[in-house]
């Protein structure tokens, strides 16, 4: 596995506005590093379903956008087999020092809500589950 996040992401096709955002925040670098990480990447259709004010405000706000981002990502690896074990309602931290709440029903893992939709995306430095929401922090 020689691909690191940023580049398994492009390489996956589904998150070319993920990918034009963490450019946009300065963090490809970020994400470049060892980790290893566990991004929770929404996909191209989750950022379409905003409304384009929204996705405008944070593409002018770095600092916002940086947050936002950052919500996704959690320190460490968390392949599904491990998000699976863990229980319905348990906090995260994620690498914004924030926490996000995992939900688990019917064999169906949701953060904050948003529905993980493609699992287990290897990365040399992580791991990508794809989501069907952006997740903003409180």
């Amino acid at each position: 596995m020689s691909n690191d996040i940023i580049e398994t992401a492009a390489a996956a096709g589904n998150f070319k506005t993920l990918a034009s955002a963490l450019r946009e925040a300065d963090l490809v670098n970020t994400l470049r590093r060892a980790g290893p990480y566990t991004v929770f990447a929404p996909t191209d259709a989750a950022f379409e379903k905003l409304p384009k004010a929204e996705i405008d405000s944070m593409l002018k706000d770095k600092e916002k956008l940086k947050g936002i981002l950052l919500f996704h990502v959690l320190p460490g690896s968390y392949p599904s087999s491990v998000v699976n074990k863990m229980h319905d309602g348990d906090k995260v931290k994620t690498v914004s020092g924030k926490e996000f709440t995992l939900g688990l029903k019917d064999n169906v893992v949701t953060v904050n809500g948003a529905v993980v939709s493609k699992t287990d995306i290897q990365a040399s430095n992580g791991v990508i589950h794809a989501i069907d929401t952006v997740l903003t922090p409180n």
